[in-house]
């Protein structure tokens, strides 16, 4: 049986995950002032959100929110229903261990209610895509792209479900699994940390008061986030091995190990969810633009989780794009022309570089274990909490309010 003719649209979203899913919410506008076509392709299979009761779970994921991110969904319309889920992040506490330096990053001091929220990625996903359902979008879900073609005026795409598509640009935000940048022969830079991060939910004896917690240890740093209640997402960076063992012990073995690494500071670990982990490396695509073509969130970088901007940093690439394509439609030009995307990557260039740097030069001076180096990065930690200033351009940068 052959195929339908391609169907044109103007733009085809590739993962409607939480960057995908961002980037077709906030096209919203566009879609309505200037009657614009576009696609959505989700591997996975979705549920019928209206019908499913929210059901929290000890064990959920959950990402960082920085304020100038809450702020870009304010925009969108969809912050109010967030915000149901979130947990604020009121201060931020910066440690290394065996070191006396600390340096405190507080929202008050900049006049804010919080430095950023820690959201439930599946509650995120549900605010974004009762969003999507009320666009008029054309939706292909589970579906898969089995084949996309560079043309003329854009790409052929062909998808698992029997349809085909002609898109004037293609937006790859499927997060880079899926083997197509691959496909279309981009390639990428990556720099392994020889790294694991273990990631759980914590519950600690005493209310967190909307404390972040980054404690950089000899092993690596160890991340505590607030989440409602007495509850914290942990994020514990492992050398590449040593984590096979703490995935494996039993609930009072980790968190008498957790408890050492990290101290007191947050009360003491009473119970943890179910542990996962991951290899860290920092991977940044050496192309995030082609004629019709334009690549998003992880498929573009995918950063060590120590300053908590990986969704950030692709929250804002999502609104640089939609300005890009903004000034296009009122200027004429054509959406996927190189013109319109050498403008969205202008803007983008300096702030990816920027958080790309800062993170990774993050981790690399704390893994150092030199004690020169070591009574040096304390001084800087002390130096940097009483110099005002600085400490406030830090904490700024932190909510997305600087690039």
């Amino acid at each position: 049986m052959s195929r339908a003719a391609p169907r044109p649209v103007d733009i085809a979203i590739i993962g409607g995950g939480l960057v995908g899913a961002s980037l077709a919410c906030c096209l919203a506008p566009l879609i309505e002032r200037h009657g614009l076509s576009v696609a959505v392709i989700e591997a996975a299979p979705m549920g019928n959100l209206a019908e499913t009761a929210w059901q929290p779970s000890f064990d959920a994921r959950s990402s960082a929110i920085a304020q100038g991110s809450a702020e870009r969904f304010r925009d969108m319309g969809l912050w109010d229903a967030m915000a149901e889920q979130a947990a604020a992040i009121r201060r931020i506490h910066v440690s290394e261990r065996g070191r006396l330096g600390v340096t405190r990053l507080l929202a008050e001091e900049l006049g804010q209610q919080a430095l950023g929220y820690v959201v439930p990625n599946a509650w995120m996903g549900r605010v974004l895509h009762r969003r999507l359902a009320a666009l008029p979008l054309a939706w292909h879900c589970p579906a898969t792209v089995e084949a996309i073609v560079p043309e003329a005026e854009g790409h052929r795409l062909t998808l698992s479900d029997g349809s085909q598509l002609r898109a004037g640009l293609t937006v790859l935000a499927d997060g880079g699994r899926s083997g197509l940048k691959a496909r279309l022969g981009i390639a990428s830079d990556e720099a392994p940390y020889d790294q694991v991060a273990l990631i759980a939910n914590v519950e600690v004896s005493r209310p967190h008061g909307g404390t972040a917690f980054e404690r950089f240890t000899r092993e690596g740093p160890i991340a505590l986030l607030p989440l409602p209640g007495q509850q914290m997402a942990l994020v514990w960076t492992h050398a590449s091995g040593r984590e096979t063992a703490r995935l494996a012990q039993g609930d009072g073995d980790f968190l008498a190990e957790l408890q050492d690494a990290f101290g007191d500071r947050a009360g003491r670990f009473r119970r943890v969810g179910s542990r996962h982990a991951y290899p860290l490396t920092l991977i940044t695509a050496r192309e995030s633009v082609r004629p019709g073509l334009a690549v998003l969130g992880n498929a573009a970088h995918a950063l060590h989780p120590v300053a908590g901007q990986g969704f950030n940093l692709a929250l804002r690439g999502v609104t640089d794009l939609v300005a890009a394509l903004e000034q296009a439609l009122e200027g004429g030009e054509s959406l996927g022309s190189l013109t319109t995307l050498g403008d969205f990557e202008a803007r983008r260039f300096a702030d990816r570089h920027s958080v790309i740097r800062f993170s990774d030069g993050l981790v690399r001076l704390f893994g150092i274990d030199h004690p020169l180096l070591s009574h040096a990065r304390a001084a800087g930690l002390v130096g940097l909490n009483l110099a005002g200033p600085l400490r406030r351009s830090l904490a700024r940068r932190a909510m997305g309010l600087e690039r």
